[in-house]
This record gives structure tokens, sequence and C-alpha cells, in this order.
């Protein structure tokens, strides 16, 4: 009974040395407490996903990069099938070509009126005046014809003319006056033909009209033929941005519809360590000051960042970050920005431990 009690004694002061020995380890060996002007923090190392999608329905045909693809931005990612919008804008250009050869014969037409009409105008105004002179010239002649007339019907009355004297010269007057009826017919005729002529100024307005209308059906047509050429270079996905595909949500054949994502890309030369500071410590952090994170994957490098975001409000530790302090206790979201990431070795999901400096004359110290 006294050996038993003797080594349960013995039992329970190696255990006591034993925690006593762990807790210095961990307190002076594995966690030394960092000096004044430095704060440790850990959490995952995060980066901006871009999601691409596609703005319009359709099936695969192409899927040009997979998961870990290293791509540039406006870089072809996914090719979906495009036959039918490729006809559609193929009647969309030849509709297009139509409407413009419409508009170059309107235009063609019009420039025609335009040199015609004041032409036309020109010849009719001539003939007008052709025809005054005329009209002129047999009231002269009708004038001259009466008298003569007249003259010669006294004389013949005086018997100092003979009837056949007065009846030529009657019959000259008879024909004078048709004379003058003939020209004013052809003056009437040339008014109207110089009327008709100045018609031609409303003929050039009704084209112009015509020209303008032909011009909006070919702005139509070409609207509808962007459009489906805009909807045809939307079948093909580009990258919206450098980064690295992390996830492929698609394959070559499946029909998918407008807006579902089909990749997520995360830039890799952007990288930050979000972490969770102490309440109590949030106060001496400001934006800009410098940090080092360390990873269990790179141990001997350190990577240099930059306190680029800290949240103005506090909430209460999540589950999955490991402090020493209290959960219940508050904490602040702060976002450690890397400078480089040399050759993308930090990855989104990796965990990692970080210093940041507050106080510039603290020598650093390494936490692996």
């Amino acid at each position: 009974m006294k050996v038993s009690r003797t080594y349960l004694i013995t039992a329970v002061v190696v255990a006591l040395l034993a925690i006593a020995a762990f807790v210095l380890l961990d307190r002076f060996v594995w966690n030394p407490r960092l000096p004044e002007g430095l704060i440790q923090a850990n959490g995952r190392i995060e980066g901006d996903h871009v999601t691409v999608s596609s703005k319009f329905p359709g099936r695969i045909r192409e899927l040009l990069v997979r998961e870990g693809a290293t791509v540039a931005a406006g870089q072809v990612l996914i090719r979906l099938d495009d036959s039918q919008i490729q006809a559609r804008a193929d009647q969309a250009r030849h509709a297009a070509k139509a409407h413009e050869a419409q508009v170059q014969a309107a235009h063609m037409t019009l420039a025609v009126l335009n040199l015609d009409v004041p032409l036309a105008i020109e010849r009719a105004d001539a003939q007008v005046e052709k025809a005054k002179d005329v009209v002129s010239k047999a009231l002269s002649v009708e004038r001259e014809a009466r008298s003569d007339a007249q003259r010669f019907r006294h004389l013949a009355e005086k018997d100092e003319a003979s009837i056949q004297q007065r009846d030529q010269a009657t019959m000259r007057w008879e024909v004078a006056q048709e004379d003058i009826a003939s020209a004013r017919s052809a003056l009437i005729q040339a008014t109207k033909e110089l009327a008709q002529a100045e018609l031609g100024w409303k003929r050039i307005l009704a084209k112009e009209l015509d020209v303008n209308a032909l011009e909006r059906q070919r702005d139509q047509a070409d609207a509808v033929l962007n459009e489906a050429e805009s909807v045809l270079q939307d079948l093909t996905i580009t990258a919206p941005t450098g980064g690295t595909v992390t996830t492929r949500m698609i394959d070559v054949g499946e029909v998918v519809a407008a807006g579902a994502p089909l990749l997520e890309l995360v830039d890799l030369d952007r990288l930050y360590l979000n972490v969770y500071v102490p309440e109590v410590q949030i106060g001496k952090l400001r934006l800009d000051l410098p940090a080092r994170i360390f990873t269990d994957a790179f141990p001997d490098q350190p990577f240099e960042a930059t306190v680029r975001y800290i949240a103005s409000k506090a909430e209460f530790t999540p589950k999955e970050v490991q402090t020493p302090d209290e959960r219940v206790k508050l904490i602040y979201a702060v976002k450690l920005y890397l400078t480089a990431n040399p050759d993308h070795r930090l990855t989104p999901g990796l965990p990692a431990d970080a210093i940041v400096r507050w106080k510039e004359d603290v020598a650093w110290v390494n936490l692996k």
C-alpha cells in the first residue's frame, strides 16, 4: 500500500513537471512573447475571386483552360456554339448591304435631279421668252395687217384700189390673227412646261425625304447587324482580368444558362492574409504599416506585406481562427496585402502567421 502511494505521488509529480515543461516550451520556445512594437496574428491567405460567366445561354464548344492555368486579361477561355447566331449575323449583314445599295442609288438619283432640274427650268424659261417674242411679233404683224386691210377697204370703196388688193389685205389680216392665236397657244404651253420644270424642286425635296428614310432603314439594319455581331462576340468568353483558374464548373458539351458561373479566377499577384486582431491591440494598428507573413510551406522565406484594411466594427472571433485569447473577446478583421508573390508560391486557402510592426525601431523576429 505504501509503494502504491509513493508511485502515485511520483506519477503526479512527473505529470506536473511535464505540464510545466510543455507550458515553458510553448511560452518561451514555440511561441515566445514578441517584443513591444510587434503584433502577431494568423489566418488564411485569400484573394479577390472573379467569377466568369456568359451573357447568353449556349452549348460549350471549346474549353481552352482548366484548373491551375494562368491567364491574361482578354485571353480566350471558352467558346460557345455560335452556328445559329452566325447565320443571324450573315442575314443581318446581307440586309445591311442591300439597304446601303438602296441609299447609294437614292443619293445618285438625287444628285442627277440637282443637276437636271436647274437645266430643265433654264430650258423651259428660254422657251417661254421665245414664245413671248413670237406673240409680240405676231401682234406687230397683226396691227400692220389690220391697218392695210382697213386702208385697202377704204381705197376699194373709192375705186382707188382693186377688189383683189382689198381681199388680199383682208386675208393677210386674218392670217396674222391666226398667227397671234397660235403664238399665244405656244406661250401657254411653254409656261406650263416651265411650271412643270419648276416642280423639280419639289421632286428634289421628296427625293431628299426618301433618301433620309432609306438612311434610317440602313441605320436600323446596321444596328441589327451590330447586335448580332455583339452577341456573336460574347459567345467567345474571355478573361475579364489576369489570374489563375481555381475552379471549373463546366465541361465541353454542356448547355449553360445566361449568367451561370463557368470558371473562377484569382489574381495570384494580389493576395492578402485575412487576420483578426484582438480589441486590446487594434489601437496600435494603422494603414500602411509593414508586416511579414510566414507559412509552413516556406518556413525560411517570410513574405513582405502591408496593412491595407482595418475593419471599423468589431466582431466575435471566428471558430476557425486559433488564438491564445478567449473566443468571447471581440476582434477586428485586418487585411495584409502581399507586396509580391514570387513564382506564385502562395495560393488562396493557405494558412499563415503574420507579424505587424507598429514601431519602426523594433527588430523583426522569425516565427518559424
